[in-house]
């Protein structure tokens, strides 16, 4: 019988589904992923989650509390640092410490430390690490990870082709007829975890697109762009996600390639308590591009929500037409 492993729907899942799955599948285990964020898996992570926590976290717990009676295994992997020189979150670090000790009856849970800051030269290590849990066969476990790793490059080059044009478009702002009547660019900033996670946001993606905005998340940006923009950045970057956003805002003020930026923020999150901050700044000291902070709990109504894009879409198209595109700052 396969060995059943479980990924809970929630943090990195929405940045590395596609080569955890295939890795796992090509070790020959069953995959099983929990459901959709739901209103039974929110009630459950806040109910087994201490009260200090964000609630991306108090959602991870009601995942795992959906796969713990149907897998032999989760995948709960002690993250610390995904690239040379930079650290993730700190609830990445003692997230399986977090759910060990507040959820009860679990499965056995793959923990594998993953620490890239001083170097990559034990990446086949950490894999191996985590193979073993389903094979001893250290050549058959790299082969695995080798073809998950090609759908996993496939996976963010579709993404970021999605808009290809998107980076040598002409520049955008201007009172043009052509400006006036064509659809507005939104990028819509923050950790993909809160972008793509459609009941934390409260469908906000599908929101902007039903007020005729086309939608840009920072995914879309080839990489090498966000790494470059975040070099120039006056000051230290140490946060993965931080270098991610602020390499975005920085190319978004160069390129002048969208309409208005919404930033979606999560009540409790001391990076983006910072980053939000900064990358704010960044928009209205540098540029007259609009910019709206959306921050989020599991108390965020819908009607609120609903309110603040239409207006911040209306505004945009109120500013072309009526403004002669003065800035929305000052």
């Amino acid at each position: 019988m396969d060995i059943k492993v479980g990924i809970p729907r929630a943090l990195l899942y929405y940045e590395y589904y596609p080569l955890w799955i295939s890795f796992f599948k090509e070790l020959g285990a069953e995959v099983i992923v929990s459901q959709k964020t739901n209103k039974e898996i929110l009630y459950n992570g806040i109910i087994n989650t201490v009260d200090e926590a964000c609630i991306p976290v108090k959602i991870f717990h009601g995942h795992v509390m959906d796969l713990k009676d149907r897998v032999d295994y989760l995948f709960i992997p002690r993250i610390k640092s995904v690239f040379m020189n930079e650290y993730i979150c700190p609830k990445f670090s003692g997230l399986p410490e977090m759910i060990k000790y507040s959820i009860k009856n679990l499965p056995r849970v793959i923990d594998t430390e993953i620490n890239f800051f001083e170097s990559k030269e034990h990446l086949n290590d950490t894999i191996y690490r985590i193979g073993k849990y389903i094979s001893n066969d250290y050549g058959f476990i790299m082969s695995a990870y080798d073809k998950a790793h090609l759908e996993y490059k496939l996976h963010r080059k579709n993404i970021e082709q999605e808009k290809a044009p998107f980076v040598n478009e002409i520049k955008i702002l201007g009172k043009t007829k052509a400006n006036i009547g064509r659809k507005r660019r939104i990028m819509v900033m923050g950790h993909s975890y809160n972008t793509y996670d459609s009941y934390l946001n409260i469908n906000l993606l599908d929101k902007i697109k039903s007020n005729k905005a086309e939608i840009l998340t920072p995914e879309m940006i080839e990489e090498r762009y966000t790494i470059d923009y975040a070099k120039k950045f006056d000051g230290d970057i140490y946060w993965t996600f931080a270098r991610k956003l602020i390499g975005t805002a920085l190319y978004l003020i160069d390129t002048r390639s969208v309409d208005g930026i919404i930033y979606i923020s999560t009540f409790g999150c001391g990076i983006d308590s910072v980053v939000g901050d900064l990358v704010e700044k960044l928009i209205r000291r540098n540029s007259s591009i609009p910019f709206s902070l959306i921050t989020l709990d599991e108390h965020s109504g819908e009607a609120g929500i609903n309110t603040r894009i239409e207006a911040f879409i209306d505004m945009i198209r109120w500013r072309d037409v009526l403004e002669d595109n003065i800035s929305a700052h000052g």
